[in-house]
């Protein structure tokens, strides 16, 4: 364990068993209690501590064992305040937010490594209102931020409940909340011990969490957690929904491998592969090799389907099949990167090709407007004329030019 300010795994409101030695008191309201104007500060990491929680801490820098030391020598009083950065070792003032929780040290227990384990419990909210020491072990003078109950409404039953309701079925999804929880809940009619328990128990992040203990309003509190429990409510469902749906076609694809893996063992037992079957396992191997893209891939299973389904002597068989031959063999995902040359390009154009002056100076102006602008995707270039007079050597002609290699394809 780093040494740092740590939360151990304790809920709000549950009393760990005491170590054998160690110096403890017993848990009081905070109400009964006189909160002084001025006490140590101790920096936390990762956690924000609410009024009534009960739970560990690790102590292990220096000036932070000072400081609890400093409050067990008084009146065991400390304010707790969440660093705004986990990984800071020596916060200063401006690197720790500005409300934190008065908490009594019930418990105390130094470890050998010269680490001290605290149990506390958080009394009240409270605000920083200077530094009557500026220097760490930090002692501050507070004002601590009284809130008046809510009075019961309407609004108030309705958001409890539906905490309550939205809390059940996100433990039901497998969420690490303590499943006694709701339980508790349903005893509670205070709206801001019942936001600050739900807040406690959801492993909300450092800036959430302190935005909701820097509110002292309960009713305000309470919306925050409503809809922070509703958001959390559906990223789980929808991340249950993505997770089924990626089982069911796993499942689907396993179960239909699986079958075809049978039908063809039972095919070879009997010497019954056909032609057809031979072919269509062919074709499918090619798709899966060809690289693709998602798309395409998807066309060509749906045509491969439908030619398994097809009558070998149909017509329509015939233009599938072709069709499919004509995908796997395309080039998919190769590519060259172009030389935009004008004056090589020139110079290979006059070399394979007397005259046509007119077709060779489209050819440079097309490769010219190429070279200014890079990401234009076509015009692309068409010959027209009889056999024989030198448009497949032009094509060939400029991909020697561009660096391209050059493929003929016929597709009449």
């Amino acid at each position: 364990m780093s040494s740092e300010e740590n939360k151990d795994q304790a809920q709000p409101n549950e009393t760990a068993a005491a170590p054998p030695t160690p110096e403890t008191i017993t848990p009081a309201e905070p109400q009964q209690l006189k909160i002084p104007q001025e006490m140590p500060l101790l920096p936390v990491r990762d956690v924000v501590i609410f009024p009534f929680m009960i739970l560990p801490l690790f102590v292990g820098r220096e000036t932070s064992v000072a400081a609890v030391n400093e409050a067990l020598g008084k009146d065991r009083m400390i304010l707790l305040v969440s660093q705004k950065e986990g990984s800071d070792d020596n916060p200063g003032p401006e690197d720790l937010f500005p409300v934190g929780t008065v908490s009594m040290i019930m418990r105390m227990l130094k470890l050998p490594d010269g680490r001290v384990k605290i149990l506390i419990q958080g009394l009240a909210r409270a605000k920083v209102v200077n530094y009557v020491r500026s220097e760490a072990p930090y002692s501050v003078g507070i004002e601590v931020l009284e809130e008046k109950a809510a009075p019961p409404s309407l609004e108030l039953e309705a958001l409890m409940r539906n905490i309550r309701e939205s809390l059940e079925k996100i433990i039901q999804f497998g969420k690490t909340i303590p499943p006694d929880l709701v339980m508790v809940l349903e005893s509670l009619t205070d709206a801001g011990r019942f936001a600050d328990l739900v807040a406690a128990n959801m492993g909300l992040g450092v800036k959430d969490a302190e935005a909701l203990l820097e509110m002292v309003g309960p009713m305000d509190r309470l919306r925050r957690v409503n809809e922070l429990v509703q958001k959390e409510l559906e990223l789980i469902e929808m991340q249950a929904k993505i997770q089924n749906q990626a089982k069911e076609e796993m499942n689907k694809t396993q179960r239909e491998y699986y079958l075809r893996e049978q039908l063809r063992q039972i095919q070879q037992e009997l010497g019954d592969i056909d032609e057809k079957a031979a072919e269509v396992a062919e074709l499918r191997e090619k798709i899966a090799k060809a690289g693709m893209p998602e798309e395409v891939e998807k066309e060509a299973e749906k045509q491969l389907k439908k030619l398994e389904m097809m009558h070998a002597e149909a017509v329509e068989a015939s233009q599938v099949r072709s069709y499919l031959e004509w995908l796997v063999e395309l080039p998919w995902g190769y590519s060259t990167k172009d030389r935009l040359d004008l004056k090589k390009a020139k110079k290979i154009l006059d070399e394979d090709h007397y005259d046509l002056e007119k077709v060779k100076e489209r050819i440079l102006e097309y490769l010219a407007v190429r070279q200014l602008n890079k990401s234009m995707r076509g015009p692309i270039l068409c010959f027209i004329g009889p056999p024989g007079v030198g448009k497949t050597s032009l094509g060939r002609s400029i991909a020697r030019a561009m660096g391209r290699k050059f493929i003929r394809m016929s597709l009449g």
